[in-house]
């Protein structure tokens, strides 16, 4: 069997890497995280030329018609380079939702400007004890933790309680009655608190029953497991140069065994969480469950990935927890997405359900 990416998507990897090395190098992704606003703008919009946005929207709704394992391949090299903005969130998330809502209207309608790069939708949907809901008078009350640039989104998919059952609603952030706060976080993604005081939500913002909540979080774990692989990889390719070239008691500090064996666990712990990254994406792409797939891909690479960063420091040593130096960057981004769509636990504990264990 021939497990290699499509000669298509070769080209959107060799494409983004290309584009990614010139645009969006670690000066303007730690002056990007440093800035209040956590979004470049101009970055943003250049992704959207390139379809990227648009990378599961259908053709009929201004999209490149890809795959979720496209959007994978995608979103590593973006987690390789360290890639700001709120792609996973709108472009995958609030995407799938609406892909797999029932209200056409809303497609039609948000779809094409998301994939032009002209709107951004933010996601509340993670929490399954939600504090959200809507009264019998169609007041949207509680609050929202964790809610990545919501600041900058035009709208907010949001999951709430509404007359005993679950519903996604898609409510715009101008509304009145919508509050947000900025969250204390280390990573680079701004977060807020959104706190809904009974704000008005009408037919028209229902997208149906939370059916496609599921598989939209599960697109969000292995875009985030992407995103760790991708960042875990860079920072592996930083330690071996850094083992290669570092001179110390006469000779480079890869001569010596103990730092080989340590790249040599950074080269394993890579390699599988790939592994289990592809083979779940594969899987989801192809319409097979995947549930267990997914939670194992994502609950390892939030393990192994963060082992990775962590022995690179130890590799690297004092320069290594310099702000001038990109490994802290990707530290931090490959810890941010290990706790998005589920932290490692929550995904084993999928994991002991899939295989019938209490």
């Amino acid at each position: 069997m021939d497990f290699r990416p499509s000669p298509a998507q070769q080209l959107l990897v060799a494409t983004a890497r290309d584009f990614l090395k010139k645009h969006c190098p670690p000066e303007r992704v730690q002056r990007v995280a440093l800035d209040a606003r956590g979004v470049d703008d101009a970055l943003w919009q250049r992704m959207a030329e390139l379809g990227w946005q648009g990378l599961l929207v259908p053709a009929e709704l201004g999209g490149s018609e890809g795959s979720l394992l496209d959007v994978i391949l995608l979103v590593e090299e973006m987690g390789r380079a360290g890639a700001p903005g709120p792609f996973v969130p709108s472009a995958v998330v609030a995407t799938s939702v609406l892909l797999a809502c029932d209200n056409a209207d809303q497609k039609k309608r948000l779809l094409p400007a998301m994939a032009a790069g002209e709107r951004i939708v933010g996601v509340a949907l993670a929490d399954e004890a939600s504090s959200l809901e809507v009264d019998a008078r169609g007041r949207l009350t509680g609050r929202a933790l964790f809610v990545e640039a919501a600041h900058v989104a035009d709208a907010l998919v949001v999951a709430a309680r509404a007359g005993g059952e679950t519903q996604l609603l898609l409510v715009p952030t101008d509304r009145r009655g919508i509050a947000r706060w900025p969250l204390e976080v280390i990573g680079p993604e701004k977060l807020f608190e959104v706190a809904f005081d009974g704000a008005a939500v009408s037919a028209e913002d229902r997208l149906g029953s939370s059916a496609g909540r599921r598989g939209a979080l599960q697109a969000g774990a292995l875009a985030r497991t992407a995103e760790m692989v991708g960042a875990a990889q860079r920072v592996l390719e930083l330690a071996v140069e850094y083992a290669k070239t570092r001179v110390q008691g006469g000779r480079p500090i890869g001569g010596h065994q103990a730092i080989q064996h340590a790249c040599a666990d950074l080269v394993r712990d890579v390699d599988a969480s790939r592994g289990l990254l592809y083979a779940a994406a594969w899987r989801t792409s192809e319409g097979v469950p995947a549930v267990a797939d997914v939670a194992m891909a994502k609950a390892y690479a939030s393990e192994a990935c963060l082992t990775v960063a962590r022995r690179a420091h130890q590799i690297f040593g004092a320069i290594g927890y310099c702000e001038e130096h990109p490994l802290h960057l990707l530290h931090k981004r490959i810890h941010a997405a290990s706790l998005d769509c589920g932290d490692a636990a929550l995904h084993l504990e999928e994991v002991a359900q899939a295989i019938g264990l209490r």
